[in-house]
């Protein structure tokens, strides 16, 4: 749909979720921001171009927000219909979005080893069945600048947390910032509302530095990957709940580590659930992500210390 002059919303399916990709737009050509998995280009982005009446050969720019396989997995679908457009990324995440068994190893497997926390093996064959990727062909570091043409200017953002080269858009013309996962809330949602997992940020402080300045945009339009589309006031509404979920979960953690018990990941997760989110148990686990991020925080704060058992890793109160 279009939302603004020259700025598309594409909804593509993901299972019971969606997939937002966003298309940009101008006389000198157009930017993609997100391709979604390897099925949402000839099944979604390709009708849809088709019926505003523009050749995929006008896309110059394809610009991945993060390397996960729901947000580059069409790459190869894109390059093959676009075989000029540009293919970036954010530096720290161009490996994984590059070669989708790192992603799985370092990104979806980090906590396999130390917490006894991975994704089941069928989640991991969708993962290798929707990824098709090409190489990146530029590197973006945040503050590059993309010229439209006609005076319209579309700015790349450096936004850590969710992942270490996460990418956003300022489109200055709209008043849109466009972040894909950079924030997410208090929980992922299903395409008709409902709680589907938890808020999967991971490095805390680098999270809450990035909601601290997207809020000083003070844009009238928000767009992420799966959440509606926000305008004016719920903006902000956005940002400063998703700020709060993160004191809301250190304060979580807390109360439960102050009875001094010295508890695994898994342990702890258990422990948390109820008091942060609506979540059944197998998806309340990912909460390993941010509660991981809050916890390193945490320590690096001297208020928990890091230890381990039988080779898992633990958490304990340091008071």
């Amino acid at each position: 749909m279009l939302l603004r002059p020259g700025l598309h919303r594409i909804p593509a399916p993901l299972g019971q979720r969606f997939i937002a990709l966003h298309l940009m737009t101008g006389p000198a050509g157009a930017l993609l921001f997100d391709t979604g998995v390897a099925g949402s280009v000839p099944g979604t982005l390709l009708p849809y171009l088709a019926e505003i009446g523009m050749d995929p050969t006008e896309i110059r720019w394809v610009i991945s927000s993060h390397c996960d396989f729901d947000h580059t997995g069409g790459n190869a679908a894109l390059a093959a219909v676009a075989p000029d457009a540009e293919i970036l990324a954010g530096r720290a995440d161009v490996a994984m979005t590059e070669d989708v068994e790192l992603l799985i190893s370092a990104r979806y497997g980090e906590f396999a080893l130390r917490d006894r926390f991975d994704d089941p093996p069928e989640t991991t064959a969708e993962v290798r069945a929707s990824t098709g990727l090409v190489p990146v062909t530029r590197v973006l570091d945040g503050g590059e600048v993309f010229d439209l043409g006609g005076g319209r200017l579309i700015e790349a953002l450096s936004v850590p947390g969710h992942s270490p080269g996460h990418l956003a858009l300022w489109d200055p013309a709209n008043s849109a910032l466009l972040i894909s996962d950079a924030v997410l809330g208090e929980t992922v949602p299903f395409a008709d509302g409902r709680p589907a997992f938890p808020p999967t940020y991971r490095d805390t402080v680098a999270y809450v530095d990035t909601i601290r300045r997207l809020r000083g945009y003070d844009a009238q339009l928000l767009l992420t990957a799966h959440y509606p589309v926000y305008e004016d006031g719920d903006v902000n509404a956005f940002l400063d709940g998703s700020l709060a979920y993160t004191e809301r979960v250190d304060r979580v953690i807390e109360g439960v580590l102050s009875g001094g018990e010295e508890l695994t990941s898994l342990e702890l997760i258990h422990r948390c659930a109820a008091d942060l989110g609506p979540w059944g148990e197998a998806a309340a686990e990912y909460l390993i992500f941010p509660m991981t991020g809050n916890l390193e925080r945490l320590v690096a704060q001297g208020r928990v210390a890091e230890g381990y058992r039988d080779g898992i890793r633990t958490w304990r109160a340091t008071a």
